[in-house]
């Protein structure tokens, strides 16, 4: 059961593979670069499993220590996985033990397989979702690790290279802007973000950004919410 359930999942994670292994190595490099041992972004890797909150972190390790601060960069950055898990409820409800990690692995690209993907009827759906996310887990700690590792042999210039992450969304920004017909999203957090930034400036605009878009979406999400009740029951 465990290995045809393995055999399933492992196609649906290949592309990510990829992807993970080239961003993880691109945040390895800048960690030694940075001055950090291997072990850092290993462990940071296998704990943090959040790619754009460890991009993050190198600079809150750099910089003087503010937890809160650091607290509330952690929950804006990862808002959306407080979405993500209210909607996987149901498919992790008889999971067992294995849903603990589930829960603790859930990124966006598991996320997108496990939401998206039903396995055949011969498949235990809760092995087919924990292999998406074990092998996802695998990919980023190994592609951080190597990157991490290579430093130490490869010496090359890394300037820029943290705008690895930056790149990442307006490459994903651009995408689905010519696969969305409704652009209020993406257009909702152009103008949040340079709101603030113009009101608090470039080092302190990123949190009231968070959560202005949050605000933002929140509202949104009752507007519509109450516009279909309106219109079922007219």
């Amino acid at each position: 059961m465990k290995k045809q359930a393995f055999k399933a999942a492992l196609p649906y994670t290949l592309p990510i593979c990829f992807g993970f292994l080239f961003l993880g190595m691109s945040y390895g490099f800048l960690m030694h670069s940075k001055g950090f041992p291997f072990v850092y972004p290993l462990f940071m890797s296998l704990f943090i499993f959040a790619g754009s909150m460890e991009f993050v972190t190198v600079n809150l390790l750099l910089s003087a220590f503010h937890p809160l601060s650091a607290f509330l960069l952690a929950l804006m950055v990862n808002a959306r996985h407080l979405f993500y898990g209210i909607s996987m409820l149901d498919k992790y409800k008889n999971c067992g033990p294995k849903k603990f990690y589930l829960i603790y692995g859930m990124c966006d690209e598991s996320f997108s397989i496990n939401c998206a993907v039903t396995p055949p009827p011969e498949i235990d759906r809760g092995w087919f979702m924990f292999f998406v996310t074990l092998l996802n887990h695998i990919y980023w700690v190994s592609g951080a690790t190597l990157g991490a590792l290579l430093g130490y042999v490869i010496h090359f210039d890394t300037t820029g290279i943290e705008f690895v992450m930056t790149a990442l969304f307006v490459v994903m920004l651009v995408g689905q802007w010519e696969e969305a017909d409704d652009h209020r999203p993406a257009l909702t957090g152009i103008v949040c973000s340079l709101v603030c930034l113009l009101l608090f400036g470039g080092d302190r605009f990123m949190l009231p950004a968070m959560a202005l878009i949050v605000l933002c979406f929140s509202l949104g999400r009752h507007k519509i919410a109450r516009k279909e009740k309106e219109e079922a029951r007219s």
